[in-house]
């Protein structure tokens, strides 16, 4: 029979674990470089910018500098993306099945 306190009890566990992954996240940083490290972007596990580095001879052609920010933080977002996705899969499993599984 099925329990709603247990059911409870396994919300705020999931609440717990979720606010942990998203506190582990944040402590993480990924680092990208374009050009040929004439940019180098770091961002956290949430996808913020917590770093940027921009070859000073990049200052006088806006459109290259453009394209290499683009590329940056397309790749910044990918990584952190990446993570996110397998950071969750991990959590739900070590979760197991809350329902105890088809019978």
């Amino acid at each position: 029979m099925f329990d709603m306190g247990d059911m409870g009890k396994m919300l705020e566990g999931m609440q717990a674990n979720a606010q942990k992954l998203k506190e582990e996240l944040a402590s993480k940083t990924f680092s990208v470089k374009s050009g040929g490290g004439m940019v180098e972007l770091s961002v956290n596990g949430n996808g913020e910018v917590v770093d940027l580095n921009i070859d000073d001879s990049l200052l006088e052609d806006k459109d290259s500098l453009q394209i290499l920010l683009i590329g940056a933080i397309n790749d910044a977002n990918k990584m952190v993306q990446t993570n996110q996705q397998q950071s969750a899969m991990g959590m739900l499993g070590q979760m197991g099945n809350p329902f105890g599984g088809a019978k």
